[in-house]
């Protein structure tokens, strides 16, 4: 039985890849994907996660989909660094690793609070405070034992939260501090509450797009000469959703905005050829095609 079941436990790491970490620490600024996939399972792909590392540091996370729990590890972050959490939305496939980071972030981080954005809700999802607070409340949350994030007595770094209303026209501050400056702006993601953020520091700008239809001409201005756009293409080339843009879509909004460079992201599992042709038709400016624990310096 013992021999049986070291074969099973060999057999298990040959057939699911690591991903290949690359270093962001020798960068002034840089995007790192955590997260370069979708909701559904993929062997080479955690769901959609985001690190901005800034003079050698992981200092905003965008986003914690199932699976960033271990790319952060791989990434050779550090938890005490993050001065932001910026949450789009709360699909499970953007959030469903929150839990794991908080259980490791305690006893690692020297300065708290910890500040975390997040959108507005609706009668579909509720707004961040009220996800946070039934996840970690201390007498009724899921993860009560992390009571201490929400104002409670137990465990947990407290959370300096910050709900944006996503149903404003202009862009929203949610962070201005420690020479980096965060925007944010409601972005149409089907019924769900979503919100793309945009990263000023070091005179740099970064925007992630995150889920969106495309829909909306007001993102194509809050994404205007950024130097690095993260856009995510979710579904096939031709396909049409209320939820995710097209790549031709996708191409299009990064040329109207006249980025440096796109990189694209929340890939599913489609032909992935076809579909940056598709991109590529629209757009002609530098590509990156997303992988787990990609870095890419913000020139």
């Amino acid at each position: 039985m013992i021999r049986i079941a070291v074969v099973c436990a060999l057999t298990l790491l040959a057939i699911v890849p690591a991903a290949s970490a690359q270093t962001c620490q020798a960068s002034p600024v840089a995007v790192q994907i955590l997260g370069s996939g979708g909701p559904r399972a993929n062997t080479d792909r955690a769901s959609a996660s985001y690190l901005l590392w800034v003079g050698g540091r992981a200092r905003i996370l965008v986003d914690a989909g199932g699976g960033a729990y271990a790319r952060f590890g791989a990434s050779g972050a550090n938890l005490d660094d993050l001065a932001l959490i910026a949450i789009s939305h709360l699909h499970p496939d953007h959030v469903s690793d929150l839990p794991a980071l908080f259980w490791s972030i305690d006893p690692a981080r020297k300065t708290p609070p910890l500040p975390i954005a997040g959108p507005s809700g609706n009668n579909l999802v509720p707004p961040l405070d009220t996800f946070l607070k039934v996840l970690f409340d201390q007498t009724s949350g899921a993860f009560r034992v992390l009571g201490g994030m929400v104002g409670g007595s137990g465990r947990g770094v407290p959370l300096e939260m910050t709900v944006t209303d996503v149903k404003k026209s202009e862009p929203s501050m949610v962070f201005n501090r420690e020479g980096m400056t965060v925007t944010a702006v409601g972005i149409p993601h089907g019924d769900i509450p979503a919100l793309a953020y945009r990263v000023q520091t070091q005179n740099k700008s970064i925007v992630f797009s995150t889920d969106q239809n495309g829909t909306n001409p007001k993102f194509v201005e809050f994404a205007r000469g950024a130097d690095l756009l993260v856009m995510h293409m979710a579904i096939a080339a031709g396909a049409t959703s209320p939820l995710h843009a097209s790549p031709a879509v996708v191409g299009r909004i990064a040329q109207d905005a006249r980025v440096g460079r796109l990189v694209v992201s929340h890939i599913g599992q489609f032909d992935l050829d076809t579909a940056v042709a598709d991109v590529k038709k629209a757009y002609t400016g530098p590509l990156s095609v997303g992988a787990d624990l990609q870095c890419t310096p913000v020139l």
